[in-house]
Formats: structure tokens, C-alpha cells, sequence
């Protein structure tokens, strides 16, 4: 049997991984959503790049203008780390 230290172990809490941004492996399969919700940042980005407004989407999802912008400030800084090679 384990005591209650030793059951934690392992075990990850949500993270905050950018300002409103968290991922949590129980919440989404640990994909980046906003912090406090269910609300992945690919659905977001997803809903914007089909033609959403920002009003729409915040009043789709309960979010704040400051969560949608954080998803794309998030997703723009993902996409500038990204390394991608010509084959050829």
C-alpha cells in the first residue's frame, strides 16, 4: 500500500505553460487550453481561421478578448520555435 506522498508521486498538476494558457493531462488529454475552462487553443485558433469574430467566439466559449489573444500570442511563439526542413 502507498502512503499519501508516494501516491502523489507522478501525478502532475496543471501547469501554466504561458500567461492563461495551462495544459493538464486530465483535462483535453493535456492539450493547451485556457486557464479556468475545457477550451482548447486549437479550437479557438480553428474558430477565428473559419471566419468567427472575436465576439462570437467569446461569447460562444465564455472567454475574455485577453484569452483569445493569449491563444494567438501563444500559437504565434509556438509556430516561431518551430524548425522546419526543405527536402530535396
Amino acid at each position: 500500500m502507498y502512503t499519501e506522498d508516494e501516491s502523489r508521486r507522478g501525478k502532475k498538476e496543471s501547469m501554466e505553460i504561458a500567461p492563461r494558457i495551462t495544459v493538464d493531462e486530465k483535462i483535453r488529454f493535456g492539450r493547451p487550453v485556457i486557464k479556468g475552462t475545457r477550451v482548447p487553443v486549437d479550437l479557438i485558433l480553428g474558430k477565428l481561421a473559419g471566419g468567427m469574430t472575436y465576439d462570437e467566439v467569446m461569447a460562444e466559449y465564455d472567454l475574455a478578448r485577453e484569452d483569445i489573444l493569449a491563444a494567438l500570442k501563444y500559437a504565434a511563439k509556438a509556430l516561431a520555435e518551430e524548425k522546419i526542413r526543405a527536402l530535396g
